[in-house]
């Protein structure tokens, strides 16, 4: 590159005095040709020739110096370039000295870069020993708070057992008094003979008159004295005798207590040893298989004698009493009904304000009637049907069941080959609209709603769309539940700003209990003895349920039934064939016993259950005509003036909004 800018130069300025020469050369023969032409010009024309050639010389000078300044100046280009190429040698020079440094650094960013790849590689591999040691040191903390409640429970059951001690103490004395105030009746029926012998012997014995009327008052005073005892001892036998029967129900409650503080221990015990790190399952399904303790405490109760249908209601009614509640005897049969026909309706939902009596119905009734009971209170962050039958755990390679899913496990003959068999349970969804229902619930309702008929249970393909598989990796045949028959399923709601409203789908597939507000307030003192529970066998329950066919020549049940079509029609809240079947159903299972109204009872039920739900949010302005034929319906076809006077009241009510909310009935 350098050679040829040299070249460059040197071509430039021998062009530069190749043209200066021919100027000259040019300049010298026109002279020659002027001196030719002889004396012919004057002298003026010579001088302007001379001038022109002066002109010609100057301008051929400048032109020269300009050619001399570019020649100068490629001359310091020249130079400048020959600096240059001097610093590049320099440079390859010292680039060339580098070579080996730049190797170094090349060795040194190659072992820097597989450091950090297996410092990459170690953190992977610590992070899930990370993780690991996180769970395991979580899971011992849970142990030693267990180890903690378990000393504390094992101090509770101590103080239990001697408060039932000093219990049967006070039931010794209570005998004891018992006793005295025999002796007293005894004396008394002494007292009374020789009374009588006294008088006898007055009448014989004249003579003896002043002595015997001395004597006589002497034992009227006694008399007196010993019936004065004598009710001083029956006020003491009544008060000793409900004193007798509050301390056993006391009793009875703190052995239930300590019957479910047993179990929870015995529960305790098993968390530990699962906690325990030493100690794994191979079995993912262990904690499903393990039988709850509402199983565990149904297992101990006696199976029930051959009854009736009639003389179970009773037993509950008499549990009720005994427990000092006060349910009307149409509210009882009306939530006997609600779970015989879990076919066609699937459960049942007691709505109204708290306090009201509506988880108390449910747990009393399942006591009295001989069938397991379990409450599973709903949580506000429920959001998955995991929440309600339990997830697996990847870390601990184990299904977490809920107290539900193994239930459900434990009473599916079906599916679970050591199944409990012909019992019954329910299940109750506390405060159920704590949560939306129908992200936790939706998906198990729509499987209770598609069960088979009764007698097609046994066919696999029949039950497979109502059968829940559970969610478990890495097995070949995840076991599935199936929610029979021997379920009966119910849920409580409150009414305020914390909760959740139904949606349609609930509404239209359970029968709604409205529990208003009390007129009166009762003080639940408890009526006779606490009834021990008896195992109702399935078969028993299955032999009170009847299909709805039974009823469908029935003209008042069928006339009343087109009748609420219509209604619902005109309100423009229609309802199909499901529905349709559900109130049939209802009105062919609801109890013919003393005391109840059938068909009318059974109908004015399925319009206060069924349909004023379902009128929630209807224009009463717009409607009125059809609320006035409703209500005339209910009071003059039906009999049912309560019912017709809480439909009045809840139209007055609607009169601010103009909408018609329904807020149930007070029996």
């Amino acid at each position: 590159m350098l050679t040829a800018t040299t070249l460059l130069v040197f071509v430039v300025a021998a062009v530069l005095v190749l043209l200066a020469i021919v100027m000259l050369f040019l300049a010298n023969r026109y002279d020659q040709v002027i001196t030719a032409q002889g004396p012919i010009a004057t002298i003026d024309e010579l001088k302007a020739q001379i001038d022109g050639k002066t002109n010609t010389l100057a301008d051929l000078e400048a032109e020269l110096d300009k050619r001399r300044e570019a020649i100068a100046v490629v001359a310091d280009v020249q130079v400048e370039v020959e600096a240059l190429r001097r610093q590049k040698e320099e440079l390859l020079l010292e680039w060339q000295s580098l070579e080996e440094r730049r190797k170094e650094v090349q060795e040194f960013r190659l072992e820097t870069e597989q450091a950090q790849v297996e410092r990459l590689n170690l953190e992977a591999e610590l992070a899930p020993m990370r993780e690991e040691y996180n769970a395991l040191k979580s899971r011992l903390e849970k142990a030693e708070d267990l180890i903690a409640r378990i000393e504390s429970l094992t101090r509770e059951h101590g103080e239990l057992l001697d408060m039932v001690q000093g219990m049967r103490d006070e039931l010794r004395r209570l005998e004891e008094a018992e006793a005295r105030v025999a002796a007293l009746e005894e004396r008394s029926r002494d007292l009374e003979a020789e009374n009588a012998r006294l008088e006898g012997r007055m009448t014989a014995r004249e003579s003896e008159i002043a002595e015997v009327q001395s004597r006589l008052g002497q034992e009227r005073e006694a008399l007196a004295a010993a019936q004065a005892d004598h009710g001083r001892a029956g006020a003491e036998i009544a008060a000793a005798g409900q004193e007798l029967r509050r301390q056993q129900g006391e009793l009875e409650g703190l052995a239930d207590t300590r019957a479910s503080m047993e179990a929870r221990l015995a529960h305790l015990r098993e968390e530990i040893d699962k906690i325990d790190p030493n100690k794994p399952s191979a079995d993912p399904l262990h904690e499903l298989k393990e039988t709850p303790p509402v199983i565990r405490a149904m297992l101990d109760w006696p199976k029930a004698p051959v009854q009736n249908e009639e003389d179970a209601i009773k037993r509950v009614e008499r549990r009720l009493r005994a427990k000092g509640l006060d349910y009307p005897a149409r509210t009882l049969r009306a939530f006997h009904t609600s779970m015989k026909v879990n076919e066609t309706t699937q459960m049942a939902v007691l709505a109204g304000i708290s306090g009201t009596g509506k988880s108390q119905l449910p747990r009393q009734y399942a006591a009295g009637i001989g069938i397991g009971f379990l409450q599973v209170p709903v949580q506000p962050r429920w959001d998955s049907p995991q929440d309600l039958m339990g997830f697996y755990n990847y870390i601990e390679g184990k299904f977490r069941p809920t107290d539900m899913a193994r239930a459900l496990w434990a009473l599916d003959e079906l599916n679970n080959t050591d199944a409990i068999e012909d019992r019954m349970m329910m299940i109750l969804l506390d405060e159920m609209n704590l949560a939306r229902v129908e992200y936790y619930f939706s998906d198990f309702l729509s499987r209770l709603e598609s069960r088979p008929q009764r007698g097609a249970v046994g066919d696999r393909n029949e039950r497979k769309d109502a059968e829940i598989e559970l969610e478990i990796p890495n097995m070949d045949q995840p076991p599935r539940l199936f929610p029979g028959y021997n379920l009966l399923f119910a849920g409580t709601m409150n009414e305020d700003e914390s909760t959740q409203s139904l949606s349609d789908k609930v509404v239209d597939r359970a029968n709604i209990l409205r529990f208003a507000a009390p007129k009166k307030i009762k003080d639940g003192r408890p009526e006779g003895p606490i009834e021990h529970p008896m195992a109702l066998p399935k078969s028993t329950w299955d032999g009170w349920v009847k299909p709805s066919s039974s009823v469908e020549r029935e003209a008042k049940v069928t006339a009343s039934l087109d009748k609420m079509v219509d209604l619902m029609r005109d309100f423009k809240r229609p309802f199909g064939h499901r529905l349709g079947r559900a109130i049939l159903a209802y009105a062919a299972n609801y109890p013919r016993v003393e005391g109840s109204n059938w068909p009318n009872d059974a109908i004015a039920d399925q319009v206060e259950m069924r349909l004023l739900p379902k009128l929630r949010g209807v224009d009463v302005d717009v409607a009125s005509g059809q609320f006035n034929e409703l209500r005339s319906f209910v009071e003059h076809e039906l009999g049912d003036d309560a019912l017709a006077q809480a439909i009045g009241d809840s139209l007055e009510l609607a009169e601010g909004t103009g909408q018609f909310v329904w807020n149930g009935v007070t029996r």
